[in-house]
């Protein structure tokens, strides 16, 4: 499942994300979903969350 829709994602989720300075080379990161940053019910590029560890990025995939 992709991470381009709110909905989809709850605090608690395994995800993995696309930091900032990785959307070019598409490494992904696996963490779990601390905080929701994205506030619109969807993302073309993914849902922006914060991760336990502190880590921001996009959500393009949800384990």
């Amino acid at each position: 499942m992709n991470g381009n829709q709110k909905k989809d994602i709850k605090i608690g989720s395994k995800v993995m994300v696309v930091e900032k300075q990785n959307q070019r080379n598409g490494n992904l990161t696996e963490g779990v979903v601390s905080r929701i940053l994205t506030n619109s019910a969807t993302h073309p590029h993914g849902i922006k969350v914060m991760l336990e560890d502190g880590t921001v990025g996009r959500v393009k995939e949800i384990l």
